[in-house]
């Protein structure tokens, strides 16, 4: 059995007048996050774990932010893609462990909410998913308040070849 880790990270700024999309559901806030997509976070750090785990590449490089067709795109999309170019490669992802790391607003009522929408667009159960909240301790951008950033550490398998 071959097995791979990936480490995904992501930030994005505050941006007043955008709905929060975290881990694909939209939380109650007052504010968005910033980006060319729907800036959500919490699925472009995972992406971007799963991808690193396959040694295939970076979110940027197969979505990048230049091009007009994913302007305001659902990142569930960027998942879906990554999960099939891993499959392609004979692997499964068997855990995702997650961490956003927000001073506002607090997430802890969000958690299931987003354990079953990842568990939906990775085709796993949510017992393989953990998520997690943390703040900053007012420190740094995050914890001044004007942005949100994510954490991610994937797991992937596949059957040895040898």
């Amino acid at each position: 059995m071959e097995v791979r880790t990936g480490i995904g990270w992501d930030v994005h700024r505050i941006a007043p007048g955008r709905p929060l999309m975290l881990g694909g559901v939209r939380v109650e806030a007052e504010f968005g996050l910033l980006g060319h997509s729907d800036a959500d976070v919490l699925i472009h750090a995972i992406t971007d774990a799963v991808l690193g785990a396959a040694s295939l590449g970076d979110i940027g490089q197969h979505f990048p932010d230049s091009d007009p067709r994913w302007s305001g795109a659902s990142s569930d999309q960027f998942l879906r893609h990554a999960l099939a170019l891993v499959r392609e490669q004979g692997f499964e992802i068997v855990h995702v462990d997650t961490v956003i790391i927000a001073e506002r607003p607090k997430l802890g009522g969000y958690r299931e909410a987003i354990r079953k929408r990842l568990a939906e667009v990775l085709e796993l159960d949510p017992e393989r998913i953990s998520v997690k909240f943390k703040t900053a301790e007012g420190l740094d951008s995050v914890g001044a308040g004007q942005a949100v950033q994510a954490q991610a550490v994937v797991t992937l398998q596949r059957e040895s070849s040898k």
